[in-house]
C-alpha cells in the first residue's frame, strides 16, 4: 500500500512539472508573438495602447484567455490569426478600447490648473506628459482611482480620475460650444466670492480655460470642468475666441512667448510654467500662440521641414527647433534626446536645469557644451495645419463643435 502510494505521488509530481513546463513554453511562444504584432501595429505606447495578457487557468477553462486591452482592432485581430498559425488557441477576452464600463462617458476635460499624467495607473510609475485646466480628452479607462486618456495631441498615459471631468458626448459638446475665458497671466486664483479676500476654490496658471458666466465689478464669473461657480480677476483672463483670433504664430511671437519663461524651473514630464522639460517648453510656447504639436523631442524632430544646417546656421529663422542626440549610424537610428527653439545669431532657448539661453558658438560667453551633439533642425511655422501633427487650436476637432 505504501508503495502504491509512493508511486501516485511521483506520478503527480512529474504530472505537474510537465505541466507547468508546458505553460512556461506556451506562455513564451504566446510572447513571441505578441511582440511581433506589437511591433507592427504598436509599436510606440505613447499613442497607441496594447497589452494582450494569456491566462492558463484549468479550473477555469479547457483553454488559454487572452485578455488585455488595446486601441488597435488590427492589432487584435493578427494577434489571434498569428496564435491560430502557431497552434495556440484562445477564449477571446481581449478587450477594445474605449472600455465597455465607461458608458458614453468617454469625454473629458481637465479639471485642475495642471494635471500629472503617468505611464501607468501609480503614483510611483513614471512621469509622460501634463494637460492643463479646460483641455479637452478622450478617456479609454479606469482602473481603481486612475483614468486613462488621450490629450489634444494623441498621447496616452494615466491620470488620477478625480483630476478630470468625465462627460458623455452632449455634456462635451455643449462645454464645447459655451463662451469661455482663457488665462493669460503666468498665475492666477479662482475663489468663491468676486473679493481678492475671499476664498480660494482652486489656483489658475497660463493657458487654462474656464466657461464664461458673466461679469461683476472688477471680476469674471466662471464655471470650473469640475462644476464649480467661481470669480477670478478680469485682468488676469480673456475671453477665448478673442485670443484666439489674436494668435499670430510668427517667428518673432514665438520667441517673445519663449522669453516669458526664462528662469522657470525644469521638470520631466513637465509642460506648463510651473516647470516643463525640454519638449514641454516648445510644446507650450507653440500651444500659447495658438498651435499643438507633439509632445516629446523625439516626435516632433519627425514633423515640419528639415533646415540645412550642415555648413552652419544661416538657414536658420527665428522659431524653428533645433534637435540634439545622437546621428543616425550603421549600426542604429538617429535618437533625439533635446530640443532648443533656435533665436538668432547662433543663440537658441530651451529648457535645461532652467528655461536659458545659450548659444551653438564655441566662443560665445553662453555656449551649450551639449551643442555637439546638435543633430537636426525643422521648421514647423511654415507647415500649420499642412503637417497633420502641427495643427492650429483653430482646426483643432477637440476644441470646437465642427
Amino acid at each position: 500500500m505504501k508503495k502504491r502510494f509512493v508511486l501516485l505521488l511521483v506520478c503527480a509530481v512529474v504530472l505537474s512539472c510537465s505541466s507547468g513546463d508546458n505553460n512556461e513554453k506556451l506562455l513564451k511562444e504566446f510572447d513571441s508573438v505578441s511582440q511581433q504584432v506589437k511591433k507592427e501595429f504598436a509599436p510606440d505606447r505613447r499613442l497607441k495602447t496594447y497589452e494582450p495578457k494569456l491566462i492558463i487557468d484549468k479550473e477555469i477553462a479547457s483553454l488559454p484567455i487572452l485578455k488585455g486591452s488595446t486601441t488597435e482592432p488590427e492589432a487584435k485581430e493578427a494577434l489571434i490569426a498569428a496564435l491560430k498559425k502557431n497552434n495556440i488557441d484562445v477564449l477571446d477576452s481581449m478587450v477594445l478600447l474605449p472600455h465597455p464600463s465607461l458608458g458614453d462617458k468617454t469625454f473629458g476635460i481637465t479639471a485642475q490648473s495642471v494635471i500629472n499624467f503617468r505611464y501607468g495607473a501609480s503614483y510611483s510609475t513614471e512621469s509622460a506628459t501634463q494637460t492643463l485646466m479646460g483641455m479637452p480628452l478622450r478617456i479609454l479607462e479606469k482602473r481603481g482611482g486612475w483614468t486613462r486618456a488621450i490629450t489634444p495631441e494623441g498621447y496616452i498615459a494615466w491620470v488620477s480620475s478625480g483630476s478630470i471631468h468625465p462627460m458623455n458626448e452632449a455634456e462635451y459638446n455643449e462645454w464645447t460650444a459655451a463662451p469661455k475665458m482663457i488665462v493669460t497671466t503666468n498665475y492666477t486664483l479662482f475663489r468663491e466670492l468676486p473679493s481678492r479676500s475671499s476664498a480660494v476654490i482652486s489656483d489658475g496658471v497660463w493657458g487654462n480655460i474656464v466657461r464664461a458666466q458673466g461679469r461683476l465689478g472688477g471680476f469674471y464669473k466662471v464655471l470650473l470642468p469640475s462644476g464649480k461657480i467661481a470669480y477670478v480677476d478680469r485682468s488676469d483672463v480673456e475671453p477665448f475666441d478673442k485670443w484666439l483670433e489674436s494668435r499670430d504664430p510668427s517667428p518673432e511671437n514665438i520667441i517673445a512667448t519663449a522669453k516669458q519663461f526664462i528662469g522657470f524651473p525644469y521638470m520631466w514630464g513637465g509642460t506648463s510654467i510651473k516647470a516643463m522639460d525640454c519638449s514641454g517648453f516648445t510644446k507650450t510656447v507653440y500651444y500659447l500662440n495658438g498651435v499643438i504639436i507633439e509632445r516629446d523631442a523625439s516626435q516632433q524632430a519627425k514633423t515640419g521641414v528639415d533646415i540645412d544646417i550642415s555648413a552652419g546656421f544661416d538657414n536658420l529663422n527665428p522659431g524653428d527647433l533645433l534637435f540634439f542626440g545622437s546621428k543616425a549610424t550603421e549600426e542604429r537610428g538617429e535618437r533625439i534626446t533635446h530640443v532648443g527653439i533656435y533665436i538668432s545669431n547662433g543663440e537658441f532657448i530651451h529648457s535645461a536645469t532652467s528655461v536659458r539661453i545659450n548659444s551653438l558658438l564655441p566662443d560665445a560667453y553662453n555656449y551649450y557644451k551639449g551643442s555637439t551633439r546638435l543633430v537636426r533642425a525643422n521648421r514647423l511655422l511654415t507647415e500649420i495645419d499642412k503637417d497633420s501633427d502641427i495643427i492650429s487650436i483653430k482646426e483643432h476637432p477637440w476644441y470646437f463643435v465642427k
